[in-house]
């Protein structure tokens, strides 16, 4: 395998591996604007699913787009453990994510274990109809806080965090 060669090409990085071109575009952010993160997750390329990371609503916000499969999870996996050391608190926007299967489950599962295990959780918000179902049959759905979107995850996520500071007056929506 031949080693990956970085070229800065407006406002994305890309990487030839074996070959191969990878394009890693950067959102104008200070969770998305990380040039080692292309570095540190060498040897792990992403080939059908887009992972993108912004700041919104006091949480990291991870679009996922295209297909989240066998072949991307441990390289979502991966990003899961940079975004959480950052930033605990994740949204998970799901409404380009067309495909998931249980591999992409386990994926999304790891990354809310490591949000959790750093003090914060992982919400995940906008899912389509198919994946809305592999998260209904996985259960998943039960124990997952899912909502309709990224603004709603955040307006839960406040509200939450106030009811367990005890904050009078605000209440849990379940």
């Amino acid at each position: 395998m031949i080693k990956p060669e970085f070229v800065a090409s407006g406002g994305s990085y890309v990487r030839w591996v074996s070959g191969i071109r990878f394009v890693t575009k950067l959102v104008n952010s200070p969770l998305g604007r990380d040039p080692a993160l292309p570095l540190k997750q060498e040897g792990a390329p992403m080939y059908s699913v887009d992972l993108r990371t912004r700041d919104g609503h006091g949480h990291a916000i991870v679009e996922l787009r295209g297909e989240l499969d066998v072949s991307d999870a441990a390289a979502v996996v991966a990003a899961f453990v940079l975004i959480v050391a950052r930033r605990p608190e994740i949204i998970v926007d799901l409404a380009g994510l067309e495909f998931i299967d249980s591999s992409g489950v386990a994926a999304l599962a790891r990354g809310r274990k490591l949000a959790r295990h750093a003090g914060g959780d992982l919400l995940l918000a906008s899912p389509q109809r198919e994946v809305l179902r592999v998260l209904t049959v996985t259960r998943l759905i039960d124990i997952f806080p899912v909502h309709a979107s990224v603004d709603e995850a955040a307006g839960h996520a406040r509200r939450t965090a106030a009811a367990r500071a005890g904050r009078p007056g605000l209440t849990v929506a379940t």
